[in-house]
């Protein structure tokens, strides 16, 4: 199954809403989350019906700004959880398989003086944390100061309150495929601006059930945010995956250590479960953005 999350800045021209059909039909997800629709439930209902969407739930914008998304096709099952101007909250699965999973489309609020009010919900949606769950959208925070390049250098304190509160209820980020940056705006060297605030974050026990999901960063000039796509893959139960690897060099890195403990704390279930949640974790660490993984041999040889 493919989820397309975006964040498409404004859906009131035509042009754009042709745009965004075109990508839609090209990646062909069977769920979308869209955010700052800018329209009214009506204008966005009768936008994703001709889309080919005839499921969803919409949430109205605020004068020019916010509105909410999240559409399916018919051969989704998709329940209905708890909706705000900042999250949809649903139960899906599909025709085809017995999985059943949750989904969280999240915007994170703007104003950096809110977004403890945007932690706060996630942890007012952590109601069920034996259910396999996964969360994506525009957090509007990084987790690291790698992921932002150029402008006024982001608050350590906020970035420790997105960790703290995805570490508190199990949620790990699950990488990415593509360009490392979700956001940019200027065009100008001296002032353009790239950060990742957008991402998919999941629990141990949706990890365990998709064991070969990929998320990409695709590249759409539709919106200042790129759009993201998880596919969850085949139902991987019965069939060979790769093992996992741990790089000797890693071992150098003072991070190592310190992500291992996270992930390992962070997850819950059987050991064999959250196993497999520090391996995926690791991999998802040694791919982040302009971090060295040069390793000299003298290093490796203390």
């Amino acid at each position: 199954m493919k989820l397309l999350s975006w964040n498409v800045r404004g859906l009131g021209k035509s042009r754009t809403r042709k745009r965004l059909q075109e990508t839609l039909r090209d990646v062909n997800p069977s769920v979308i989350f869209l955010i700052e629709t800018k329209l009214q439930v009506a204008e966005m209902l009768n936008v994703r019906r001709r889309w080919g969407f005839q499921c969803g739930v919409e949430v109205s914008s605020r004068g020019k700004s916010g509105g909410l998304c999240l559409a399916w096709k018919m051969d989704c099952d998709v329940t209905l959880r708890s909706l705000s101007d900042r999250h949809i909250d649903a139960m899906i699965s599909r025709d085809s398989d017995d999985n059943c999973w949750r989904f969280t489309g999240f915007y994170g609020a703007p104003e950096e003086q809110l977004r403890a009010e945007s932690w706060n919900l996630l942890r007012h949606l952590d109601d069920s944390p034996d259910i396999p769950w996964v969360g994506m959208g525009d957090f509007n925070e990084i987790l690291y100061t790698n992921e932002k390049v150029g402008g006024r250098i982001c608050s350590q304190r906020q970035m420790d309150a997105f960790q703290a509160v995805l570490d508190e209820y199990g949620l790990t980020d699950l990488g990415y495929i593509g360009r490392w940056y979700t956001w940019e705006k200027g065009k100008f060297s001296a002032t353009n601006i790239r950060e990742r605030l957008d991402r998919g974050v999941a629990n141990g026990a949706w990890w365990n059930l998709f064991l070969l999901f990929s998320l990409q960063h695709l590249v759409d000039s539709l919106s200042d945010h790129c759009p993201l796509l998880l596919d969850t893959g085949v139902d991987p139960r019965g069939l060979r995956h790769s093992h996992f690897k741990f790089e000797v060099a890693w071992l150098v890195e003072e991070s190592c250590e310190q992500e291992v403990y996270r992930l390992w704390t962070g997850s819950k279930g059987l050991v064999t479960d959250r196993l497999y949640v520090v391996s995926k974790g690791l991999d998802c660490w040694f791919r982040k953005p302009r971090c060295s993984r040069k390793v000299t041999t003298a290093a490796l040889k203390k």
